[in-house]
């Protein structure tokens, strides 16, 4: 799945279909081309790839700066806004080894919509979070995407955080959509393995002999996968 942000915003190709964004294919896109698509988009990824050697505000302007953003003055009442969207005003100064988990996803977050992005490509934005800074993220998602009007593609395991932030939804397993629809749909899809990966049970006639590491919502001797 995180390998289809990839695609999507044009760091690997795909070896067979194609991507088209705003009546234009990625593939066929020379490098020129392609970064004025990019500038379009913004993307979070599940580490938050923040600089460690970089404050708040040097991480947040970075991208702007790349883009031919220079005044100074401007610059900052951007980052200052983001940081509010994100509820983390007065840290522009630290760094993120100064932050808590919760904190620097939040600020990759901050410095994503710096850019006022038409997309946004979410990689696992849960992860790795304890449930109270999940729900605080998965929220913030929901209020931002309100308030930007952008478009937004999540990727996550995280139903509550689905739950939150999405209308549509898309079960991709295999490299394949098995399903895709409001999420009432799919939770009584045809389909025996999504309806099991989302009621958290695992699947039965249709499963049997299959490995259990490969069931959702099965338990193995390596745990819940």
């Amino acid at each position: 799945k995180s390998v289809l942000l990839k695609v999507i915003i044009g760091l690997l190709e795909p070896d067979e279909g194609e991507v088209s964004l705003w009546g234009r294919r990625i593939s066929e896109l020379d490098d020129g081309e392609l970064n004025k698509v990019r500038r379009k988009m913004g993307m979070v990824f599940q580490s938050g790839a923040l600089f460690d050697s970089m404050t708040v505000f040097e991480n947040l302007a970075f991208p702007l700066v790349e883009h031919g953003f220079d005044d100074e003055e401007a610059l900052r009442e951007v980052v200052k806004k983001r940081l509010e969207w994100v509820s983390l005003p007065g840290v522009e100064d630290k760094y993120p080894s100064e932050l808590s988990g919760g904190m620097r996803k939040r600020v990759a977050l901050a410095r994503t919509l710096a850019a006022d992005p038409e997309l946004i490509l979410y990689d696992e934005p849960t992860t790795g979070l304890d449930p109270l800074n999940s729900r605080k993220i998965s929220s913030m998602i929901h209020e931002i995407d309100k308030r930007v009007k952008s478009t937004s593609i999540v990727v996550t395991h995280d139903l509550d955080c689905a739950r939150k932030v999405a209308g549509r939804w898309c079960y991709l397993s295999g490299g394949k959509i098995l399903a895709d629809g409001a999420p009432d749909e799919l939770f009584e899809s045809s389909h025996e393995e999504v309806r099991s990966f989302l009621r958290g049970v695992a699947p039965s006639t249709e499963n049997q002999g299959r490995d259990s590491r490969d069931v959702p919502g099965k338990t193995t001797s390596r745990g819940v996968e």
